[in-house]
């Protein structure tokens, strides 16, 4: 099998999400897609297999399969598009999640991935929050996968120390910490210690939580945002109806061929 591994949100060859791409012909067992992704040990990896036209997609991490991920469906798509010659303009992955669809634009290289929006709703506040972040957030929401928290500015948000052990004891997939950026319209963070990953470096699938938010809150459907991880990732967002969409580089770091057989 051959992978494929792709540094998404960014044109940085250290920079952005890494994700592993491993294009199939036909499934192969979950388990082994499971071991494989533990095995690469990054964030996401994901499997495609074709569905006629279109292609079916599933992301796993180290440690378990989740239902939706962003920068490895950016990832996939730039696969396509720069190693597999793709030449349609737009690609549709089936998800769990529903249909994904992909596009890119020739004159600046940017792919776009098209999401359904995932409003979150004010909760309750939780001292595990506090206790996790060490910082009190002003507002507490849940999405449909992660809790989201807001803090004042953008310094709290880099300034964060996690308490990882405390973050994972949440009944969600992970929780995103965000504020109003200082030369963006926003900012965030995300911890999935629930999910293997302490901090994600990139999360697309957080800026369909994230992005209805900031949109109402700042009045505006474009928005520019940047993930504030060590490795960091600059997205620039729309608000479409009931979808988001999320555009960003991506660049190749690794072409190489798996060996699962005796």
């Amino acid at each position: 099998m051959k992978i494929y591994v792709v540094n998404a949100f960014t044109k940085d060859k250290f920079g952005g999400n890494p994700a592993a791409i491993v294009p199939l012909s036909a499934w192969i067992q979950d388990s082994l897609m499971q071991k494989m992704a533990a095995q690469h040990n990054l964030s996401e990896t994901a499997f495609l297999v074709p569905k006629g036209q279109d292609y079916e997609i599933r992301w796993f991490t180290p440690e378990v399969e989740v239902d939706l991920c962003g920068h490895a469906t950016l990832a996939s798509a730039h696969v396509f598009y720069n190693h597999l010659g793709y030449t349609r303009d737009q690609l549709i992955f089936h998800s769990k999640s529903g249909p994904l669809y992909v596009s890119r634009t020739k004159s600046n290289g940017m792919i776009t991935l098209d999401f359904p929006v995932n409003r979150p709703s004010p909760t309750e506040f939780l001292p595990l929050f506090e206790q996790g972040l060490g910082i009190k957030p002003k507002e507490v929401y849940i999405s449909t996968f992660d809790y989201m928290v807001v803090l004042e500015n953008q310094k709290q948000i880099e300034d964060l120390a996690p308490d990882f052990q405390k973050i994972a004891q949440l009944n969600s997939r992970g929780l995103i910490v965000t504020a109003k950026g200082d030369r963006v319209d926003f900012v965030s963070r995300g911890f999935f210690p629930q999910s293997g990953i302490d901090e994600d470096p990139v999360t697309g699938s957080a800026h369909t939580v994230l992005v209805p938010y900031w949109a109402e809150k700042l009045g505006k459907s474009s928005l520019t945002a940047v993930q504030l991880s060590a490795r960091k990732g600059l997205l620039e967002c729309e608000l479409v109806g009931k979808r988001v969409l999320m555009s960003g580089h991506a660049v190749t770091y690794l072409v190489g061929e798996i060996q699962v057989g005796d």
